[in-house]
């Protein structure tokens, strides 16, 4: 029974030495060049004297980068990913949340960290590599390390925009990996490619799995995303077969002709997550790649990943969201209504998870940890905690779980409750519009719309009156060049509260 990730490549490293684990196309590293390189980092780590305590990390995304979450690991601390492209001001709370003794960077990042405000030791992995391992120490650690003990810290905004960071530990980690990897049917066959940056939790999917089956991960430029033939032609390039990405990126991909240009060729295995798949973009991958699987994933980053799923294995009705269907293995979904009994049949009731996939909690914050993961309501008999994701869901007539809304994402507006998704779902039904976003701006009680396409905004506001309530439509709409997206490629709802505030004091 495993019961630390590195158990994983203790073994493939024994089986594939030589085989490429991770690139990034122009720079790669084995699983003997991971393994070896892994082990100075941690013989670094040790040598200072820090043990089960957070160390950051400040890389680029890199396969090095990959290489030092596992010399974390395997000194018994854990790990916590930051990146230039996060706000100062994020970077300094993460900082001073964590209070890490040191820092790992790469040659160009340490030069930034030399500015911080924090002070600790700031070391590069170039310099750690060359660090002689210490077998003896390694033993000794991985002897005591428990499967309760935390591998990372990934820190995560929520709606509030205010980072918590999610503690996961080694047990919830494997569970996670071995269910989806059982899912999704990855094997050492498996071809990677990484969309996600690897400062959140959503790259579990490609790097655990990579070391669990001797599979191999290409880290797609961040760049490429902008510029989705060439995006298509990497991942034929290095024939890709397997894609975990967020909905927005392969939205980019499907709504802007790419397909009339390039297909991918080698793609089998396609998972989605994040957000609602506009089913008219879905279908557009569908018709391109008839041969290959689709499956809804669902899950928040409190839940470690991902914790249900959906193959697509049969036709989505016009209108009909695509489900999320069940949980995985090991796991139970609750959903409760607002009297925390289970909700009844057709009825909206808040996605509670239960089982090994609930983490930590957050780090150095035990009052929103209180919040958050709290008793088993059904339970009074013994201490089980649950994690209540504030996401609100319901059951289908196929008995399958359907993500309904945020609960931040229901709103009250001239007196009718409202989920701001039903607005975007008949707007993504429009040929003319690309990609969408409905926030709500709540001092002046306005519905805000915006959009990329090809149609004017006058034009689609008078087709969407002949598909909503006039209590529904948005009462501003504006067109975009391009959409807002968080660096994890979600739509950026915080950024574009912040745009309409800002041309609501233009005015």
């Amino acid at each position: 029974m495993q019961n630390n990730v590195m158990d994983y490549l203790d073994k493939i490293v024994n089986k594939v030495p030589d085989k490429m684990a991770y690139s990034n196309g122009e720079e790669s590293l084995t699983f003997k060049e991971v393994y070896d390189q892994s082990r100075s980092v941690a013989s670094y780590i040790h040598n200072k004297g820090i043990y089960r305590e957070p160390v950051i990390i400040f890389m680029n995304k890199h396969p090095k980068t990959i290489s030092s979450f596992f010399g974390v690991i395997e000194s018994g601390c854990y790990y916590v990913p930051i990146d230039e492209e996060m706000p100062q001001t994020r970077i300094d709370l993460i900082l001073e949340t964590c209070k890490s003794r040191l820092i790992i960077c790469d040659n160009e990042t340490i030069k930034k960290a030399r500015e911080f405000q924090y002070k600790c030791e700031l070391k590069t992995y170039d310099d750690m590599i060359n660090t002689p391992v210490d077998a003896e120490a390694l033993k000794c650690i991985r002897e005591k390390a428990l499967d309760i003990d935390p591998i990372y810290i990934v820190f995560t905004s929520g709606s509030t925009g205010v980072p918590k960071g999610v503690a996961a530990c080694h047990r919830s980690v494997i569970d996670y990996v071995e269910q989806l990897s059982d899912t999704l049917g990855f094997n050492e066959n498996t071809v990677f490619a990484n969309q996600t940056p690897l400062y959140f939790d959503a790259c579990l999917k490609e790097i655990y799995p990579t070391i669990m089956f001797g599979a191999t991960t290409y880290i797609v430029p961040k760049q490429l995303f902008m510029t989705p033939v060439r995006l298509v032609e990497y991942l034929n390039q290095y024939k890709v077969n397997t894609i975990c990405w967020v909905v927005s990126a392969l939205t980019m991909i499907s709504a802007f002709g790419t397909f009339d240009v390039v297909k991918p060729m080698y793609l089998k295995t396609i998972a989605f997550g994040s957000e609602v798949f506009p089913l008219r973009q879905f279908r557009l991958w569908k018709s391109v790649l008839p041969q290959a699987s689709f499956t809804n994933l669902y899950g928040p980053t409190e839940g470690t990943g991902m914790c249900c799923y959906f193959h697509v294995d049969r036709e989505i009705e016009e209108g009909e969201p695509i489900p999320i269907g069940r949980p995985f293995k090991n796991t139970e979904i609750l959903l409760l209504n607002s009297q925390d009994k289970p909700a009844g049949e057709g009825e909206e009731g808040e996605i509670c998870i239960r089982g090994t996939s609930v983490t930590l909690g957050y780090y150095n914050n035990p009052e929103k940890t209180r919040e958050a993961y709290v008793q088993n309501p059904l339970n009074t008999a013994y201490p089980e905690i649950i994690y209540r994701t504030g996401d609100l869901g319901m059951y289908n007539k196929h008995g399958e779980l359907v993500f309904v809304s945020r609960k931040d994402y229901q709103i009250k507006h001239m007196g009718h409750r409202i989920e701001l998704g039903e607005i975007e779902s008949n707007v993504n039904l429009i040929d003319e519009v690309k990609i969408c976003a409905c926030i709500f701006e709540e001092e002046k009680a306005k519905i805000v719309l915006y959009y990329v396409g090809t149609i004017e905004a006058g034009e689609l506001t008078s087709r969407l009156k002949e598909k909503l309530p006039r209590y529904m439509l948005p009462n501003y709409v504006e067109q975009l060049e391009e959409m807002m997206f968080t660096a994890n490629g979600k739509i950026d709802r915080v950024g574009l509260k912040k745009k309409y505030k800002e041309r609501r004091k233009r005015k």
